[in-house]
Order: C-alpha cells, then sequence, then structure tokens
C-alpha cells in the first residue's frame, strides 16, 4: 500500500480547536473539531493523540501549520513549518474552496472577522475582539436560557412569523431586550429571528462599515451552522452567501496548506511527529518592566535530546525577549 503524503493543519482558539488534515492535492483527509474548555494545549494533544491510529501506516505527514489565538505555543511544541494569523489562514482557505472569493465573513466562538479580497489577495479586513455579540458563545448562552438546544438555534428563526426588534449594539442591551420581548409574550421564533436580524446588524455596523461585500461572499467559522444567521445576512444584504462544506475547520485548512506551501520551498518539516501528544512541557509568563508597554511574555520550556530543554518566549512588542527558532 502506498502511504500518502499529507499536511495538517491546527487551528488553537479560545473556544475550540480544530485539526485538518489535506493531502497532496489538498483534499481533506480528516478533520476534528473539539472545544477547547481553557485547556487549549491538552486539547490539541489529545486531538493528535486521536489522529495517530487513524493514519497509521497509511499516510506521512509532510508539514504542519498552526493558527489561532494558541498558534504559537501550538508550533512551538509541535514543531510547525509555519506559523499563521487567523486572516491569512482563513484566506487561503477560502481561495482553495472558491477561487474567485471577494468576501469572507468569519465568525467563530469569541470574536468574529470581515476579509476583502481582490484577485486573490486580502485587501482589507477587520476583526471585532471585543463584542462577544454575534459570536458561538453568546448564541450558545441564549440558547441555554431560553431552553433550546443550539443545533435548533437557526431552524426556529426560520419559522418565525413577524421577527421582532432587538437591540444590537453590544451583549448586554441585546440580552436585556430578548428578557423584555419574552415578558411581552412575543413567540420564542420570533425573538430568535429578531435576534438572528440583531446580530447581523452588530456585525456590519462593527467591521463591515462602509466596505463593499462583493459575492461570492464566503460564510465560515462554527456560527456559519446557523441556518438563522445566514438566512439574516442574505436578508439584510440582498446577497447569497456560500457555505463551506467545511467551514467549521476552515483556519486549520489554510494553516494546513500554507505549511504544503513551505515545505514545497523548504524541501523538509520540521514536525516532530505525532508523538507531541505526549510531550511533557512548561508554561510560564511574565510582565516586561523595560518600558511602558509592560509587555506579558510567554515563555515554554520543551524536553529536547540528551536530557536539555528548548526555552521559547514571545508576546513582546521589540523582540528583546525572543529565543527560539518558530
Amino acid at each position: 500500500m502506498a502511504i500518502k503524503a499529507a499536511y495538517l493543519g491546527i487551528d488553537v482558539g479560545s473556544i475550540s480547536t480544530n485539526l485538518a488534515l489535506l493531502d497532496d492535492a489538498g483534499r481533506l483527509l480528516y478533520k476534528e473539531y473539539l472545544r477547547t474548555r481553557g485547556q487549549p494545549v491538552k486539547v490539541m494533544q489529545n486531538g493528535l493523540k486521536e489522529l495517530a491510529p487513524k493514519i497509521d501506516g497509511t499516510v506521512s505527514i509532510c508539514g504542519v501549520g498552526t493558527t489561532g489565538s494558541g498558534r504559537y505555543l501550538a508550533g512551538i511544541l509541535t514543531g510547525a513549518d509555519v506559523i499563521k494569523n487567523e486572516i491569512t489562514a482563513h484566506a487561503v482557505a477560502a481561495l482553495h474552496y472558491e477561487p474567485g472569493t471577494h468576501t469572507v465573513i468569519e465568525i467563530g466562538g469569541q470574536d468574529s472577522k470581515s476579509i476583502i479580497l481582490r484577485n486573490g489577495t486580502v485587501i482589507d479586513f477587520a476583526m471585532n475582539t471585543v463584542c462577544a455579540a454575534g459570536t458561538g458563545s453568546f448564541l450558545d448562552q441564549q440558547a441555554y436560557r431560553l431552553g433550546i438546544p443550539i443545533e435548533a438555534f437557526g431552524d426556529y428563526a426560520l419559522r418565525a412569523n413577524k421577527p421582532v426588534k432587538i437591540a444590537s449594539r453590544c451583549t448586554v442591551f441585546a440580552e436585556s431586550d430578548m428578557i423584555h420581548k419574552q415578558q411581552m409574550g412575543h413567540s420564542v421564533e420570533d425573538i430568535i429571528a429578531g435576534l438572528c436580524a440583531a446580530l447581523v446588524r452588530n456585525y456590519l455596523n462593527n467591521l463591515v462599515k462602509s466596505h463593499d461585500l462583493r459575492e461570492p461572499i464566503l460564510f465560515q467559522g462554527g456560527v456559519a451552522a446557523n441556518v438563522g444567521m445566514r438566512a439574516a445576512f442574505e436578508r439584510v444584504l440582498g446577497k447569497r452567501l456560500s457555505i463551506p462544506p467545511d467551514f467549521e475547520v476552515m483556519g486549520a485548512i489554510g494553516a494546513a496548506l500554507l505549511a504544503k506551501e513551505v515545505v514545497a520551498s523548504t524541501g523538509q518539516t520540521r514536525f516532530r511527529g505525532l508523538e507531541v501528544g505526549e510531550i511533557p512541557y512548561q508554561l510560564n509568563s511574565f510582565e516586561c518592566e523595560g518600558c511602558s508597554n509592560c509587555c506579558e511574555v510567554m515563555e515554554v520550556k520543551i524536553p529536547v535530546a540528551s536530557g536539555q530543554e528548548r526555552l521559547v518566549r514571545w508576546g513582546d512588542r521589540c523582540g528583546k525577549w525572543e529565543t527560539g527558532d518558530f
């Protein structure tokens, strides 16, 4: 049996940690969507442990890329060939599925992004990491409060007869307004449809502003599973949204594609192997007092050959503390 060459992408976020394994032609061989639950490295290691028996003897991982808020730590531990920000990873994945993509709407568990592309190049982007309205975690909270499974949230919105007007400025206003509408006697379906419309307004007002959202528009991230949000976007924009088949792991797919590109130029990978799922490490942080920035510097120690340790630091703006080759 011929062994397939493959490339692994790891997207470590605050809500989910995602893995995607692509073959040499860019086809998805394996994907995993895991809840981070405040333990990004442990969850990533568990994901690698689960992957190992599924590819044993059939696939050779020839490159690894990491992205997400935990990309540096994940990259250092795995020996990643490339460590890239989420904007680049999501844009690369979008262009892989739809080469003519002009707009990417990405809404994840804790933040949202707007990416504008022209001729296959990112020309502008915006991220919203302050207001959680419209993100997956906020929708989870509202579904729980309303007593319905999050998987059914969108279906409720589509059954609405007269969506109510919900405040869209922030999560606090949106939640209090929802409670008020419940007390007035509005149906759950109308409230949820109104909430979806409010969250779309929040996204457009905070991120899009005056940008021209041209088609094709790809809707990515976990919230793309919510048909109510998709319908609300299409109604407000008057345009069709395309949802990639693997919308929930697009960041990881982009990281894998970037790793393939890097390894093609270097001719080798730095990947430590799937046994990295068992590797012990020490993670610490300290605040640099060298200037008014007071940067929080992250520090990780990992064992290497002959009982020695490798020390890597990152997070400072000036590069004073940075050590190690990412």
